[in-house]
């Protein structure tokens, strides 16, 4: 399985983020990166329980959609943030790491 390089991660997805937080970002941008790297460290997390067998991908699905929702909490703490902006922040970084979380992973999760 294909090892995950964590701030190239972190740099693409607050880069997705970016683009739709726009004037927001500089009041996001470090519970944004914090968030993008527990996201990889999720990701790793679930590649070396699925390497030794002890997680389905229901589990695994399970786990990224629970850091999605942390994500989402976090960002919405932000004063003038609303769910829209927020979830459209989200699908962005999502959308630029998806392939390489699912092929790091060996699932579609994502």
């Amino acid at each position: 399985m294909p090892e995950i390089n964590m701030e190239k991660l972190v740099k693409d997805m607050a880069g997705a983020a970016t683009g739709v937080l726009k004037e927001k970002w500089p009041s996001v941008k470090i519970y944004a990166e914090a968030e993008f790297k527990k996201l990889g460290e999720t990701v790793i997390a679930v590649q070396k329980s699925k390497l030794t067998g002890n997680i389905t991908e229901e589990e695994a699905r399970l786990l990224l959609e629970m850091q999605k929702n942390a994500m989402r909490s976090v960002f919405l703490t932000v004063e003038g943030l609303g769910i829209i902006a927020v979830e459209e922040a989200i699908n962005a970084a999502m959308a630029v790491v998806r392939s390489t979380i699912n092929t790091a992973i060996g699932w579609s999760i994502l």
